[in-house]
């Protein structure tokens, strides 16, 4: 058995780190055979990276030192990674870094297009977005490191190189990886069984062509039904979507749990209307949203303080005070203000929104792209009817206190503090940070404390992110990865928020300040 370590990674994960890929992938093998015949209670489901396993798990159910008594018992027997047919992809070789990188590596370009082909590559496990697969071997001179200053935009199709890695972007994103060419092959669709093309196992070769196969345009998403009964949007409000309790149980095709940032705002929701406490809701970030209700419904606002006026069809407003249920009838509009406390609001339907599920999740994956986009003008959101028995609906419910403008954070150490500087550590905990408005559902980007440093300059190999990870990019200001965050990670992550402080992070406006407080918790 190979040497291991078991790092913390927050209240409900460990990170295992081990030597190499093979001895992970080894040890995933034991994990999942165990766990078709003798299943380790409270576990999640285990991420493969280059040379780690983050397990999730229930604390209460099994703890920390109880799973690791468990994960020690298990061989890491190495397992090469690939079999079946390979796939080909065909690449246009003229990506922006494609010269660079040839320097660098002491290459002419001709010898890296022949080099980058010539060898097969394996799909060793999923990436930061769906679709998006780390791809092992090929020729042993690629070892490339990532951009020191990641691009804000890369176009779907792009392959590209990061440390030994090679890879193609399934869809239009953010990244640090170098660029050496394009493809037209869809990565990831959806309706397609897998919808991944490239699953974990899969072995794949690289065909430099001249020109790229023309594909047929994707259908347009405006295209949808029409709606006897539902909500017609006729302000959107900024970036308003579509969560419920998330799609957990795809890591392993690269998708994000997702769901809604305030999960307590959404079963309350819920509650009020009589729907089941995991049923969709729209999460409504900054209010500014105003709908118009075709046909009769019954809605309720919770979450964020807002403003909530609804005006009749007759021209009578009235102004709501408190979260409570809601009956709307034919041609009512419903308004949101801005919030005077919290950051995103829910609102539930009765019956739920006649969406269909993506993955088991109607949840809207900004990052995955994953799920029905944002609301959009005009839009009509059907209603379902309400599944008998239905749940009583809910008393009014006063809204939450004014937010002090100050959050204590607990949070756990690891998995890489120890890639920092003491002083840096230190820092970390007794200097206040503050959320800015560079924020979203992937996560809060802190600003206002001096920036960390690490003293770990390697490359950091590709590994699983938890919810709530504070990852430091070079920057030295920490990200805290929210719901649509990446599941995989080659920034080193210095601590873990606490789960139970999660819903109060996903109602946290810029400005904020965070307070962060080590915890001892074991989970």
């Amino acid at each position: 058995m190979s040497e291991r370590r078991h790092l913390s990674a927050g209240d409900r994960a460990v990170l295992v780190e081990l030597v190499d890929l093979e001895h992970t992938l080894g040890l995933l093998a034991s994990l999942r055979q165990r766990q078709r015949v003798d299943p380790i209670p409270g576990l999640g489901e285990p991420l493969p990276a280059a040379r780690t396993i983050m397990i999730d798990f229930c604390p209460e159910v099994i703890t920390r030192a109880e799973l690791i008594t468990e994960l020690a018992a298990l061989s890491d027997e190495p397992r090469p990674a690939g079999d079946g047919p390979p796939i080909e992809i065909d690449v246009v070789y003229d990506g922006e870094d494609l010269d660079e990188v040839a320097g660098l590596l002491g290459l002419t370009r001709d010898d890296l297009i022949a080099r980058h082909t010539g060898g097969e590559w394996v799909a060793a496990f999923a990436g930061f977005a769906p679709g998006f697969a780390y791809l092992a071997g090929g020729d042993p001179i690629f070892d490339v490191p990532r951009r020191s200053s990641p691009r804000t935009r890369i176009p779907a199709g792009s392959v590209g190189l990061a440390g030994r890695f090679s890879g193609v972007y399934p869809r239009e994103s953010p990244g640090g990886w170098q660029l050496i060419g394009r493809t037209a092959a869809t990565m990831w669709e959806a309706d397609r069984d897998p919808p991944a093309l490239l699953a974990p196992g899969t072995r794949v070769r690289f065909r430099a062509v001249a020109q790229l196969a023309t594909t047929a345009p994707a259908p347009d998403p405006a295209a949808e039904p029409d709606h006897d009964r539902g909500l017609e949007v006729i302000i959107p409000g900024l970036q308003s979507t579509l969560q419920d309790a998330g799609r957990p149980g795809n890591l392993a095709m690269g998708v994000a749990v997702s769901g809604a940032l305030d999960i307590r705002a959404m079963r309350l929701a819920n509650g009020l209307v009589g729907n089941v406490p995991d049923e969709a809701i729209l999460e409504i970030p900054y209010g500014a949203l105003t709908l118009r209700a075709r046909g009769r419904c019954v809605v309720a606002v919770t979450g964020a303080r807002v403003g909530v006026i609804i005006t009749r069809s007759g021209g009578e407003q009235v102004v709501v005070d408190d979260q409570r249920p809601l009956a709307l009838d034919d041609g009512d509009e419903l308004a949101l203000g801005v919030p005077a406390g919290g950051v995103r609001a829910m609102l539930a339907a009765r019956g739920g929104f006649a969406v269909d599920a993506v993955l088991g999740s109607r949840s809207t994956d900004t990052l995955g792209g994953i799920g029905p986009p944002p609301l959009r003008a005009g839009q009509v959101l059907g209603l379902r009817d309400i599944v008998p028995p239905a749940r009583a609906v809910g008393d009014p419910v006063p809204w939450p206190d004014e937010p002090s403008g100050s959050l204590e954070v607990p949070i756990m150490l690891g998995p890489r503090d120890d890639w920092f500087d003491a002083d840096s550590v230190q820092r970390l905990v007794t200097e206040p940070w503050l959320v800015t408005e560079r924020s979203d559902r992937v996560g809060l980007r802190l600003g206002g404390g001096r920036p960390l440093v690490r003293t770990e300059q390697r490359e950091l190999p590709s590994e699983g992110v938890a919810t709530g990870s504070l990852q430091v990019p070079p920057s030295g200001e920490p990200i805290l990865f929210l719901a649509d965050h990446p599941i995989t990670g080659g920034y080193p992550v210095i601590a873990v928020v606490d789960s139970t402080a999660l819903g109060a992070l996903g109602q946290a406006p810029p400005g904020t300040e965070l307070r962060f407080r080590l915890t001892d918790r074991e989970g």
